[in-house]
């Protein structure tokens, strides 16, 4: 709940810097073409969707919305916040989480390239340089943390799998040991046979 407020407020707070910056006219021009569009973005770390309306004065944030999104992201936190505007290739990549009109990502993200924003500029008022600083380089080396702690979990379990696979028998194995079982029974009988002779 805390995580969905703080990023609730970490978006507001953008895009209120967002909106001073529009009102000059050559902004004022691009934003035009997001007014009356709405943008869902789907965060993997939350449950509830996070829903930018884009109005004449405003850029509204909600957590629900009953129309249907113009666009919808599904991404995570870590890409939204250290996503290279400025870099071609890594803004292809994010357009392909989209569904619905990619034009209005593109146009948020030329936006956004325009202005140039920067996660610590957001924390650097409440926190100070050093903070936040601080912060940011421990949230993204316990992502780091994470990513490997699962691609290590995910390593293991394909091990564990192939390695049972291995392991357990094949039809053709089970059929040749049930008959080389069915051969030493038979040599077994034989043999007691020949004893009860005696």
């Amino acid at each position: 709940m805390l995580l969905k407020q703080f990023i609730s407020a970490v978006l507001e707070t953008l895009l209120k810097h967002l909106l001073f910056l529009f009102q000059n006219q050559p902004m004022s021009a691009k934003y035009q073409c997001l007014k009356g569009k709405v943008l869902r973005l789907q965060l993997a770390e939350l449950d509830t969707p996070i829903i930018l309306i884009f109005s004449e004065q405003q850029v509204d944030v909600l957590n629900a919305w009953n129309d249907i999104a113009d666009c919808t992201i599904d991404t995570n936190i870590t890409t939204l916040l250290f996503l290279d505007y400025s870099n071609h290739q890594h803004v292809t990549q994010f357009l392909k989480l989209t569904q619905g009109d990619q034009q209005i990502l593109q146009q948020f993200v030329t936006l956004l390239k325009i202005v140039g924003w920067d996660p610590a500029e957001l924390l650097v008022p409440w926190l100070g340089d050093i903070v936040t600083e601080v912060i940011l380089r421990y949230f993204i080396h316990q992502v780091y943390g994470i990513k490997q702690q699962l691609r290590t979990f995910q390593d293991r379990i394909t091990f564990a799998i192939t390695d049972e696979w291995r392991i357990a028998p094949s039809s053709l194995e089970l059929t040749f040991f049930n008959q080389k079982v069915n051969e030493v029974t038979l040599a077994v009988e034989q043999l007691a046979a020949c004893l009860d002779k005696l």
